[in-house]
């Protein structure tokens, strides 16, 4: 099968092109997902089978400090994309967020719960989902939530660094995902595509943790059980984006078909694991 796949520098990008060497992969100095021609270009020269659209905007502060970029990247970059895999008769799978729904509710998600995205981050990323069921019909949107990978800069890196350098840590408790460990994404993206059963599925490693819980648990695994995080609630972290408070997502649909990821902790470790025999 001829893959192509957008963001291919990015933590999840990364590891799809570990694992799948034959693929094409551009990253975004090679390819900005909003420039329409120069899309339709790439994509019509290379013909694959399947793209796996991970580029994005994906800082959700960014996002609420400039909602246009936002709906810009994520949305009309999508567009882009999908029409560009409709030129070539390619299956789409782009890869969505948690953030489209509102987390009001205290329970997790289904695949076919009703969206309703309370920041710009989710907004751009809910009208990539609209524009993707809405012209690509060999489609697979996949939900994943909080991605820790090894390259990059992501809430793991920020809470290790800030404790290395001695720096005091507040984090919230009322915030409650899905961490999910790129490298076992990456394996669930690949292994659903391989079924071309096309839909909407949520990919995340096991449990849902809140932010706190999530952050006692990096320092535990990297030997700094002693250091002190103080427990806040969200009205007192002041930040530009508002996120969802509870927003663990079901996975229902891959796990019928023998699809699942293992617990976030044993993702966490294994991340911890991986990265000490780097050094």
């Amino acid at each position: 099968m001829r893959i192509l796949i957008t963001g291919a520098s990015g933590g999840v990008g990364q590891a799809l092109m570990a694992r799948l060497p034959e693929a094409i992969g551009l990253s975004h100095s090679q390819l900005d997902v909003t420039d329409a021609q120069a899309v339709m270009q790439s994509i019509v020269d290379v013909a694959p089978q399947l793209v796996i659209h991970c580029a994005a905007l994906t800082n959700v502060d960014r996002c609420a400090q400039m909602p246009h970029e936002a709906l810009y990247v994520n949305g009309f970059g999508t567009q882009n994309v999908a029409l560009a895999c409709q030129k070539v008769g390619a299956a789409l799978c782009y890869l969505s967020t948690n953030e489209v729904f509102d987390g009001e509710r205290g329970t997790p998600y289904g695949e076919y719960d009703p969206m309703s995205p309370v920041n710009p981050y989710g907004y751009s990323k809910y009208v990539g989902e609209q524009i993707v069921r809405e012209l690509v019909p060999q489609h697979y949107i996949v939900r994943t939530s909080w991605v820790f990978a090894h390259n990059g800069r992501n809430f793991l890196h920020r809470i290790v660094g800030l404790a290395r350098n001695g720096k005091s840590l507040s984090v919230v408790t009322d915030e409650v995902a899905c961490p999910t460990y790129a490298e076992d994404l990456a394996e669930g993206i690949i292994a659903l595509v391989r079924t071309e059963r096309y839909g909407t599925y949520h990919l995340t490693n096991q449990g849902a943790v809140s932010r706190y819980a999530f952050a006692r648990a990096i320092l535990d695994a990297y030997g700094m059980a002693d250091y002190p995080i103080t427990p806040i609630v969200k009205a007192q972290f002041n930040r530009p984006s508002r996120p969802p408070t509870y927003s663990a997502l079901q996975n229902t649909f891959a796990a019928l078909i023998g699809i699942t990821l293992r617990n976030w902790r044993a993702a966490l470790d294994a991340f911890v694991e991986h990265e000490r025999q780097k050094i």
